[in-house]
């Protein structure tokens, strides 16, 4: 039956090419009457998806009332009634499910358009009203209609074809027109898009990024190690083992691409199309015909015309109304092309050099307008046997493609230009009036050829006139596919016999008329215009691109005027004529014989053709006379269609399944009528020719007879090579064509000729695309003409301009991504625009089966242009890839057309127990992922235990030995120091503190007072002075005076959470929190006690508190994480002895020490610094509030290099700052004598990974002034522990340096490590975390089994140590919380130690290096925050890693910021440069999240600088942000939904 079925499809095939051009309707007829038979009737399923009949015909009668309506203003080059209509109905179809997606929102002020006048009109004309009158609802596109399996008719195989070369799926259409504008806040809107969400996973199945699909991964790599029941001796296996694991893995490891482990690979389709034909024979063109009077060379019948028909009309030029200017005759164009030819040989140089040689190439820069001028120009350059290489003016150095010019100009040698005297002073100029040198150009030489400036040569001089060889005659310039700009060379033989063939193809006659409406420069308006014109003594009329602009009906008139037999025209030109068709009635076209169209060959010329030849056979226009072609730079012309005779039968059109197409296979289209394309024939091969079609790609394989493929030809008139290219030559102009088993079938050598096509009935050729316009999406094969058919045919007038869109892919995660660029209107309106690009990509999407990667819309005239006015492609390309198209709408939809991400992991329950895992790391020889740093020691002398028991002992012992050493300086903006301390005076301060608190807050020992101080001594005095009464400090950030909305909740939170019983603060902050201002954002009457430590009287306590036991509560230390979470840890008393004591050993700290803080002193290592450390150990500390930076920049550089400081501590804000702000300033630093060489350790505090970039950039912009490269440092703490890790640089001791490794970021979303070399792709580079603080033990945990990891395995870092932190401060006291974190056990291996878990992800890798005992050292690497990590498709990533690639895509993202959000990952990116470059960012931001972390971006957020919180600690407030986007307070410039 299947046989069958092909068989009667292959019937209806030949039967419709066969019967003549037929009208849709009367193949619609045709085809059901021969199918008729064959029909089995089934009864449909009443569940089919069809359109209700009410609306289509609804729709048929909208249709049919405007028929009578004149339609002059449309865009005919793309237009098909058929196809628009197939489109609506598309659209139709998507009637039934309404839904609402947020539009874009965009800040008004975003896109200012400029006045209307400034603008150049566009190509094509405005719409008509017709247009206005139907405008479609459309709405989300519905699941292609299921084929029947009972229906066993013959096209339910062509159904099949139809229906399963879908790749993409329809969730791409989930954009309605219906759309309003909405504002982020508004709840209905997110409701509406989590419900667009969860119908897009509905729809979308497999293909979206939500959906968990099994991935079985082990949560444990245990590389295979000793067998336990081995016979080999364990030496041998040890060996065997070494040499299998060498010390690193081979490059080709590191360096490979990785796509097939990455990429979801779609299964095959057993549904697509296939070619069944036979292996096509090669078309053979009729035989060239002997001309017994035929010139030796094309010089040749020039020099007969000028001799024997001097008089007779060679050009006629036209000026810009359309008004004959010049005509030139034969004998002035021979006259003045032998002067030219004589003066280029001999008048350039000096009277013994000559310049030119025979064989030299020569530019010909003349514009459009001046024809005259490049003839003779040409024509002296075939004499004087040069070699022409005509290209566009030059207009400015920001042409498109202006160096791509230049490459072609340096391939092919050239160093002299030909111009006029009227275009060289047009050209732009230096200042000093030289001609300006274009970018890429070599230098070139300019000579003007205006008679005037020729010298006529003496009698006896004749022109050298040899027989036509192979040597170049001219080189024509082609720009490829990627814009670059290659010349093709023509021979004298080849130029001769193309002149002949094409004489011999389109009957030219001695004497004839021919209109010239194209670019005489190249292609067909040089080959017939200029050259074949020239051998028959032809009278060329030059219609110019100006001419046409101002006056669209000229070549009409002139082929009136002039009874011209021949018009050389394109599509845009039957356009454009019957837009003015309507201002002149009284023309004639009867004495045309040819309309050869030159562009004929695409596709959608057939419409333009057909309503040309019905607005004008009323005219005299014969329908035979219509003559496509097809043409190449390489192969020159490949067919044409030769004029038929009157009355016989117009030639067939091909009706193709545009499915098929997509898989390089002709089908009839029997079935879907939406996605049918027309196409007409381009006539025959030419004379003397020999044609194949092979394969577009891999070998020159010959194509089956219905396969479509690459046209490629053999003859004598074709290019013979791309000049001064010979590898590019060798790929296109010797092609040999291999059969099905990969043999040559001959030795002919074959040109490409870019086009795709294939042969019908009769030997006709039919072009169906070319190469260069060819996106190969999901390896299915798409016209970037049909892309652009379809989009206009969703009614545009108001949108965009009909002649401005380029389509184009771009490759993006291992798949190429289609991308439409259209020019929208000035006075479009926003939802206009988005309801265009709405319905864009549901017809795309439902006609095409592609889903459209992004569509944007760029200003009007902002698009590149090429010298006629078309869109210069590549460069709109290269634009949009490095962020500079400045779009002002776009639309991406990554989740429809990106369907090869990886299957979501689905992690498998644990199999393997934490003992098995442990056994199996030490069969493997694997230590246990441990570290520690060395013993804190004994202390053996008694005084100095009672010393250090606590601190307000130490600060007592320290008041009382020695009184007036200095503890604490504080310096302000100035560099002045504005505070000190010494022992005494601490000491004295804080009894003060304590007496006011016992008087005055009546405060009972162990209560909580606040502490409210901006960063200095008073906060320290305060500090011990809660200490003395016996309460516990709770150290608070000020609120912000300008900003007490956003800061003072959250000091009330904290003053409430701790239950505080008294505040102590200064003055002005005191006044702060009784003011209006602060009564605003919350209840002023009910803060607790407040003390004014200002201006205190000089009292002492009655006693200083001890406390009774070392555990009790020191202190208590809150902060807010990244996270958002506030969180507040008890300190006791022994914890900060031995932080103390641990912190003294690590840095050496002494009295006699100074060192320099700037950091924020509120919590964490911070504040142990800032108020602890120096009472303990003596050394003096110099106070930089980090504040004080934002007025002096250089103030804290400038501190350490006046204090010759050796150890400093500072945040990474304030090395951001100094990075940024001073980075370019190093020079004046060091004209001010800053000098960092004494520096020896600079350590960011932080609870963070470190920051390599930043610390690397740091080093090296300081290195200047000084700064050692191995003086940056990190040092790691967390809540639980405040300090774990802390690397200072010991004077001559041999402590290892901060290792870097390299980890493959895959692994890492595996909660994996795996290490690879330095460059490796996916590779991220990680710095050691600082060295463990000395009593300090960390081990590698697995977070869910709790067992112990291995050496090199990630896992959550639990940390033992005497000053881990007692546990949470709660009210409530949540117990279970409590012993989770602070006290919790390892499930197996050591049951008996206590750890507390970090909450960060990490792991211990041992190193080469020795530490300071000789023992291999133990390097720890943080990862990142557990909370902070985004599970996506079952995957877990950090923040940290995606915002590092965004920051990376554009120029003009300052910071950014991600989260996640129902589902989505929301990038929010600040940006630093105009606001028209924001939305460049959108496409380059989902490119690079794509591309390196396999993640589709769901919404971009572009705000200003400065939007994106970031803590004290220099980190960012990702879930601030995620709540301030969601309660719609950024104010965002734009936020792009990528649906």
């Amino acid at each position: 039956m299947a046989k069958r079925n092909k068989q009667y499809s292959f019937i209806l095939f030949y039967f419709i090419f066969s019967t003549g051009d037929i009208t849709q309707k009367g193949y619609e007829k045709k085809r059901a009457k021969l199918l008729a038979p064959y029909i089995i009737h089934t009864p449909r399923n009443s569940s089919s998806h069809a359109p209700p009949p009410s609306s289509s015909s609804r729709y048929r009668e909208r249709r049919a009332r405007r028929t009578h309506r004149s339609g002059g203003t449309r865009d005919d080059r793309y237009r098909s009634d058929i196809h628009t209509e197939a489109v609506q109905a598309a659209l139709a179809k998507h009637k039934e499910e309404k839904m609402a997606l947020p539009m874009p929102t965009k800040r008004r002020s975003t896109y200012v358009q400029s006045p209307i006048e400034t603008r150049t009109p566009p190509d094509s004309s405005s719409g008509s009203e017709d247009e206005t009158a139907v405008r479609r609802q459309s709405s989300v596109v519905a699941p292609q209609p299921q084929v029947n399996p009972n229906l066993q008719s013959p096209e339910s195989w062509v159904n099949h074809i139809v229906q399963g070369s879908s790749t993409s799926s329809s969730a791409s259409s989930t954009l309605s027109q219906e759309a309003k504008p909405h504002r982020l806040c508004d709840g209905k809107t997110l409701k509406q898009c989590s419900n667009v969400l969860s119908l897009c996973v509905r729809a979308v199945g497999c293909v979206t990024v939500y959906l968990s699909l099994l991935l079985p991964l082990s949560t444990f790599t245990l590389p295979v190690g000793v067998p336990v029941s081995s016979r080999v001796s364990t030496k041998i296996q040890q060996l065997l083992n070494t040499l299998k694991r060498p010390k690193r893995p081979p490059l080709s490891d590191f360096f490979t691409d990785d796509a097939e482990e990455i990429v979801e690979v779609p299964q095959p389709d057993p549904n697509t199309p296939k070619p069944e034909g036979r292996q096509i024979i090669p078309v053979k063109g009729e035989p060239l015909g002997v001309v017994s009077n035929w010139p030796p060379a094309l010089q040749a019948a020039l020099a007969r015309w000028g001799a024997t028909q001097g008089k007779s009309p060679a050009l006629t030029a036209l000026d810009i109304t359309g008004k004959p200017l010049y005509t030139l005759t034969y004998g002035k164009l021979w006259s003045r092309s032998v002067k030219l030819a004589y003066t280029l040989l001999n008048k350039l140089g000096t009277k013994n050099e000559q310049i030119l040689k025979p064989g030299d190439r020569v530019a010909l820069v003349y514009p459009n307008s001046d024809p005259g001028m490049f003839w003779v120009a040409f024509y002296g350059c075939l004499l004087a046997e040069v070699i022409p290489v005509p290209i566009e003016v030059p207009l400015s150095r920001k042409d498109a493609g202006i160096s791509q010019v230049g490459f072609l100009l340096g391939s092919c040698g050239v160093g002299l230009a030909l111009t006029s005297e009227i275009c060289l002073k047009g050209l732009p100029k230096t200042p000093t009036g030289e001609i300006l040198q274009f970018k890429g150009w070599p230098r070139m030489k300019w000579v003007i050829t205006d008679s005037k400036y020729l010298t006529k040569p003496s009698k006896d001089w004749q022109p050298h006139i040899p027989t036509a060889n192979t040597d170049p005659a001219y080189i024509e310039y082609k720009a490829n596919k990627e814009g670059t700009v290659v010349g093709v060379a023509v021979s004298k033989v080849a130029m001769l016999t193309h002149c002949q063939s094409l004489t011999q193809a389109c009957n030219y006659c001695e004497g004839e008329t021919l209109v010239n409406v194209l670019d005489f420069k190249k292609d067909m308006g040089l080959w017939h215009g200029v050259l074949t014109a020239v051998m028959n003594r032809i009278h060329t009329i030059s219609v110019p691109y100006a001419v046409m602009k101002a006056c669209p009906l000229s070549w009409v008139q002139r082929v009136h005027i002039h009874k011209a037999r021949v018009a050389l025209v394109k599509c845009r030109d039957l356009h454009w004529a019957m837009m003015a068709h309507r201002e002149q009635r009284d023309i004639s076209l009867a004495s045309l014989r040819m309309l050869i169209v030159a562009d004929g060959a695409n596709p959608w010329s057939v419409s333009s053709c057909d309503a040309f030849l019905s607005k004008f056979q009323s005219h005299g226009l014969k329908p035979e006379v219509i003559c496509p072609c097809a043409t190449s730079p390489e192969a020159m012309t490949v067919a044409i269609r030769r004029p038929g005779v009157p009355g016989a039968p117009l030639p067939a059109r091909a009706i193709l399944s545009m499915g098929g197409l997509s898989y390089g296979v002709i089908r009839v289209n029997t079935e879907d009528k939406n996605s049918a394309l027309t196409v007409q024939d381009v006539g025959h091969i030419m004379p003397g020719a020999l044609m194949c079609i092979v394969k577009p790609d891999g070998p020159p394989q010959l194509c089956k007879t219905d396969e479509i493929g690459e046209i490629i030809i053999n003859s004598r008139a074709g290019g013979n090579m791309y000049y001064g290219l010979p590898g590019l030559t060798k790929n296109t102009f010797e092609v040999i064509p291999v059969n099905a088993n990969g043999v040559p079938i001959g030795e002919i050598p074959f040109v490409r000729s870019g086009l795709l096509g294939f042969v019908g009935p009769g030997s006709l050729i039919f072009v169906v695309g070319k190469i260069e316009g060819l996106l190969m999406v999901s390896g299915r094969r798409h016209n970037a003409d049909d892309l652009v058919a379809t989009a206009l045919a969703v009614e545009p007038v108001k949108t965009v301009y009909r002649g401005r869109i380029a389509v184009f892919s771009v490759t993006v995660f291992y798949d190429e991504r289609v991308v439409i660029v259209a020019e929208q209107r000035p006075d479009a309106s926003e939802e206009d625009s988005f309801q265009w690009m709405s319905r864009v990509l549901q017809a795309i999407d439902s006609i095409h089966q592609v889903g459209l990667y992004c569509l944007a819309l760029v200003p009007a005239n902002t698009l590149p242009k090429t010298p006629l006015g078309g869109i210069h492609i590549s460069d709109t390309k290269q634009f949009f890839l490095e962020g500079n198209l400045h779009p002002c709408n776009i639309l991406m939809c990554p989740h429809t057309c990106v369907t090869n991400l990886p299957k979501p992991r689905q992690k498998q329950p644990v199999g393997v127990g934490p003992a098995s895992v442990m056994v199996g790391n030490l069969v493997a020889g694997k230590r246990i992922a441990q570290a520690a740093g060395r013993d804190l020691g004994l202390i053996e002398d008694q005084d100095l235990v009672r010393k250090h028991q606590y601190l307000t002992e130490a600060l007592q012992w320290r008041a009382q030995t020695d009184p007036d050493h200095v503890l604490y300086i504080l310096l302000n903006a100035k560099g002045v120091t504005v505070g000190t301390a010494t022992c005494i005076q601490l000491h004295k301060r804080a009894e003060k503190i304590a007496a006011a608190l016992t008087e005055k807050g009546s405060i009972n020992t162990g209560e909580n007072v606040v502490l409210l101080y901006p960063p200095g001594i008073d906060l320290i005095a305060a500090f011990y002075g809660c200490l003395y009464a016996g309460c516990v400090p709770v150290n608070v950030r000020p609120p912000h005076p300008q900003n007490l909305a956003a800061t003072l909740p959250t000091v009330r939170m904290i003053i409430d959470v701790s239950a505080s019983a008294c505040i102590l603060t200064t003055q002005n902050l005191m006044r702060t929190l009784r003011s209006k201002e602060a009564a605003a954002s919350v209840n002023v009457k009910t803060w607790p006690t407040i003390i004014d430590t200002d201006d205190l009287p000089r009292r002492r306590p009655p006693q200083i508190y001890k406390p009774p036991t070392a555990e009790m509560i020191a202190y208590l230390d809150f902060s807010v994480s990244t996270t958002g979470m506030l969180t507040g840890v008890k300190i006791s008393h022994a914890a900060v002895s031995a932080l103390c004591r641990s912190i003294k050993l690590q840095c050496e700290l002494y009295s006699s020490r100074q060192i320099a803080i700037c950091l924020d002193p509120y919590c964490g290592l911070g504040f142990v610094l800032w108020c602890l450390a120096s009472v303990y150990s003596g050394h003096q500390s110099i106070l930089i509030p980090p504040f004080e930076l934002e007025t002096s920049l250089s103030l804290w550089l400038s501190t350490l290099s006046q204090y010759r400081i050796r150890d400093t501590f500072c945040s990474y804000s304030v090395m951001e700052l100094c990075t940024k702000g001073l980075g370019t300033q190093t020079d004046l630093l060091k004209a001010r004598g800053v000098n960092l060489s004494c520096v020896r350790s600079c350590v960011v505090i932080a609870e963070e990974r470190p920051r390599l970039a930043l610390t690397h950039s740091f080093s090296k912009l300081f290195k200047d002034v000084g700064l050692s490269s191995r003086a940056v440092s990190t040092a790691f703490g967390s809540r639980v522990n405040l300090a774990i890790c802390l690397q200072v640089h010991q004077p001559g001791t041999t402590g290892p340096d901060p290792c870097t490794v390299y980890v493959d970021m895959k692994s890492l979303r595996h909660d994996r490590v795996r290490l690879v070399e330095r460059g490796a792709p996916q590779s991220l580079p990680l710095m050691e975390s600082g060295k463990i603080l000395p009593g300090v033990r960390v081990i590698i945990v697995n977070p869910e089994t709790r067992g112990p990891l291995g050496d090199s395995h990630l896992g959550e870092i639990w940390v033992n140590s005497p000053h881990n932190a007692s546990g949470y401060y709660t009210i409530y006291g949540e117990e279970s919380l409590q012993a989770d974190h602070f006290n919790t056990k390892l499930s197996f291996g050591d049951p008996h130690t206590l750890w507390a878990r970090t909450g960060y992800l990490g792991f211990v890798k041992r190193t080469e290096l020795l530490d300071a005992s000789g023992d291999r050292h133990d390097a720890l690497f943080v990862v990142g925050s557990l909370d902070e990590t985004l599970e996506l498709r079952g995957l877990r990533y950090h923040p940290i890693d995606i915002e590092t690639s965004v920051s990376r895509a554009h120029r003009s993202i300052a910071e950014s910021a991600v989260f996640t959000w129902t589902n989505l990952l929301v990038v929010v990116s600040e940006l630093c440069g105009s606001e028209q470059d924001a939305l460049d960012l959108v496409p380059l931001i989902t490119n690079v999240v794509l591309e390196e972390h396999h993640l589709i971006v769901g919404v971009v957020v572009i705000v200003d600088p400065g939007v994106i919180p970031i803590n004290s600690r220099g980190e960012k407030q990702r879930m601030h942000l995620r709540d301030s986007f969601l309660a719609d307070q950024l104010d965002p410039i734009y936020v792009a939904y990528n649906m």
